[in-house]
């Protein structure tokens, strides 16, 4: 069989031994003699991974206390009404660095007034906004830290004189992160935590309870909180698979580990980026994300784009082709993407060149 170097955006490649030790668990969880798609979520087994998820996500990102870890349905997408609905009184302020931060604004607004403190709209999201001011009237602050669709990151954890709250789906756990910096995370695990169906949030207690209005019961984070996440039955699978992510991300060494990893990856695939002629970035510079590398084919070779992605694929490329809106090239290298596929990528860029000539 064709060995094959998975670089699908999300959901993405896994760690293998989280990929089997599920597997193990779906056939006998606990050794229960029940599956793991089919235990009741309140067996005192279950209850314990529940507590060692927690447990891995505070040890690995040093969360301090008064912070709550939740793990819920819904996806980031149901994250971006759920953040205005427990925290927007009158204004919030949102940075809109691509389509995702876009949306989450846009559902902020059934809520309150949403303030645009800065948009890189207007050439395609292909840079993070600078220079911008922080209203400090807004009741807190909206950022979106990695855009996986143009290939652009934060990469560092600002100042902010109001409450910072992050959508960090697709690089969580990629870096050191200083939680305290910020009243809320969230995102969808199907980047760097697990697969599909869970989303975690992290969210400092005390800026919970502000607003003025009436929240529905599943809305406010308080009562997620009160149940330990167990208010209605969990996505008990994703939830799983995430454990096992984050017991093979500590057996790895931690973030200071996997961000020295990630960053060699990313070097690699944007040096051959930059030094192959036929191949050209889409993000500035000094913006380009360490998870999602998009890249285009340069000006007088963009009629091989069909050849190269055929090429790729013989080669054992999965999932590189760019979003729509942007076309070209896109290759995820998340956590569990290990270096050996990045240099087959590289390598498959290197022989496309010695073949166009």
């Amino acid at each position: 069989m064709k060995t094959t170097h998975n670089f699908n955006a999300g959901p993405c490649v896994l760690p293998k031994q989280a990929i089997e030790s599920t597997i193990d668990a779906m056939r006998n969880f606990d050794n229960t003699g029940v599956g793991l798609l089919e235990i009741s979520h309140r067996t005192p087994g279950w209850e314990r991974i529940m507590k060692e998820t927690e447990g891995f996500w505070r040890e690995l990102l040093d969360i301090p206390e008064g912070y709550k870890v939740l793990f819920l349905g819904g996806g980031a997408s149901t994250q971006f009404f759920c953040v205005a609905a427990n925290l927007l009184n009158k204004k919030a302020a949102y940075l809109q660095t691509g389509v995702w931060a876009k949306k989450a604004a846009k559902e902020a607004r059934y809520y309150g007034e949403v303030e645009i403190v800065g948009s890189s709209e207007d050439r395609n999201y292909s840079y993070i906004p600078k220079g911008y001011t922080i209203p400090k009237d807004a009741d807190y602050f909206h950022i979106t830290t990695n855009n996986t669709i143009y290939g652009t990151e934060i990469k560092t954890d600002m100042d902010s004189p109001i409450t910072l709250v992050a959508d960090m789906s697709s690089d969580i756990m990629s870096r050191p992160v200083d939680v305290k910096k910020y009243g809320l995370i969230y995102g969808g695990a199907q980047k760097n935590v697990g697969p599909a169906g869970v989303t975690f949030v992290i969210v400092r207690e005390d800026i919970l309870g502000k607003v003025e209005r009436k929240l529905q019961t599943m809305v406010d984070y308080r009562t997620h909180i009160a149940e330990s996440s167990m208010f209605n039955t969990p996505p008990v699978a994703s939830i799983f698979v995430m454990h096992e992510t984050l017991k093979w991300l500590k057996e790895l060494g931690g973030l200071k580990e996997m961000h020295r990893i990630n960053n060699e990856k990313a070097q690699l695939l944007y040096n051959e980026i930059d030094r192959n002629p036929l191949f050209v970035g889409t993000a500035e510079k000094e913006d380009r994300s360490i998870m999602n590398i998009c890249f285009v084919m340069s000006e007088g070779h963009k009629e091989k784009e069909a050849d190269f992605m055929a090429y790729a694929k013989e080669c054992g490329m999965v999932g590189i082709k760019g979003h729509r809106s942007v076309g070209g090239f896109r290759a995820s290298v998340y956590n569990a993407c290990p270096v050996e596929s990045v240099k087959a990528l590289v390598a498959c860029m290197q022989e496309f060149e010695r073949r166009s000539k």
